[in-house]
């Protein structure tokens, strides 16, 4: 039986409390936000899934690059949502991002050393 696999289980389950968010800001006629939020907060989940089938341990890393830029932009828009008049609480949002975040960041390090540590091997041979 395949281990579960916890990012793509935290980014799929953070798409789906962005998709409600956006809903309640769209409700609230924040339709800018909404948009931006929807489309950088489900990148996250999209990109870690594409990773998945890399062609390679690079193409990996970048997948991953890539959902931690994403990342980054939908913590900017959670910020803005918290810190402004009229919209909704996103502290529950951050600390999910917070936590996917730091995930990331220990994958790509890991594949990183991963990476260097079989460079290294072939240059031995």
């Amino acid at each position: 039986m395949d281990k579960p696999n916890i990012i793509l289980e935290k980014t799929f389950l953070f798409s789906l409390r962005i998709i409600e968010l956006c809903n309640v800001l769209e409700e609230n006629r924040k339709y800018a936000i909404a948009n931006q939020l929807l489309r950088s907060g489900t990148s996250i989940g999209a990109n870690i899934r594409e990773a998945q089938n890399a062609e390679s341990q690079q193409d990996f890393i970048h997948k991953f690059k890539i959902a931690s830029k994403e990342a980054e932009e939908t913590m900017y828009w959670l910020d803005l949502c918290l810190y402004s008049r009229d919209y909704p609480n996103t502290e529950t949002e951050k600390e999910e991002l917070l936590s996917i975040i730091y995930i990331i960041n220990t994958i790509i390090g890991t594949m990183k050393k991963k990476l260097e540590n079989g460079k290294n091997e072939k240059m031995r041979e």
